[in-house]
């Protein structure tokens, strides 16, 4: 069985979230706190992470942000009262896969987990680790251009990774949204045209006149690792 792992402190959400995931034959374990879902999530290694943001000890977006760092990977689906868009895009920053305002369907919750733990199930051996000087580890989570490490979000390594599993095809920026974001963050294709930008001026040698990530006028963007 997979397990997913949910911290959260309300008791009447975590009885909640137990019944709805052991129906659909997942194991279950919870915690209450920041610093013991944290350890949790690195010890048990779970299919996906259910965060709440508001936790004794270390907040939600502390321990997210840990879990990416750790392993950009491991899918966090974030709960919140939070409903600023200004707010999803910290969570955003942060590496979250996901964002669900309280109150919530469970249902629902659960069809969005699942769908994290099926976009991340991806095999990193059949990726591309390399472009021009780039080199690419995604299991040490270390990029390295002309030898120099080069310092990534964990939001900036999941829009590489997918850039990296579809090289030479046109990619509309809506299919970013939808499969780097997510289309609930209900955010703009202006937030994909400045990710574009940082992983240009990181990766390419001139970021004004990019040839790896290339703009598809009318589109969306391209992809070329080989020039």
């Amino acid at each position: 069985m997979s397990l997913i792992l949910v911290i959260e402190d309300d008791p009447r959400i975590q009885r909640a979230l137990r019944r709805q995931f052991t129906a659909e034959g997942y194991d279950v374990h919870i915690e209450g706190a920041g610093p013991s879902g944290l350890a949790a999530c690195k010890s048990m290694r779970p299919a996906a992470t259910v965060l709440d943001l508001m936790l004794p000890g270390l907040s939600g977006r502390s321990v997210c942000k840990e879990i990416k760092s750790w392993c950009a990977d491991a899918p966090v689906i974030v709960l919140s009262a939070v409903t600023e868009v200004a707010d999803k895009v910290l969570l955003l920053e942060t590496g979250a896969d996901d964002y669900m305002t309280k109150p919530f369907s469970p249902r629902e919750l659960l069809a969005r987990v699942q769908a994290a733990i099926r976009r991340t199930r991806k095999k990193v051996g059949d990726i591309p680790l390399g472009f021009g000087d780039v080199a690419v580890d995604f299991l040490k989570m270390e990029i390295h251009k002309g030898g120099e490490l080069v310092p990534l979000t964990a939001h900036e390594f999941k829009l590489l990774r997918f850039f990296l599993d579809n090289p030479g095809r046109a990619i509309a920026r809506e299919e970013l949204l939808n499969d780097v974001w997510g289309l609930n963050f209900h955010l703009t294709t202006r937030t994909v045209d400045n990710q574009i930008l940082k992983l240009r001026q990181k990766l390419e040698a001139d970021p004004a006149n990019p040839v790896h990530f290339r703009t598809i006028h009318g589109v969306g963007y391209k992809f070329v690792p080989q020039v």
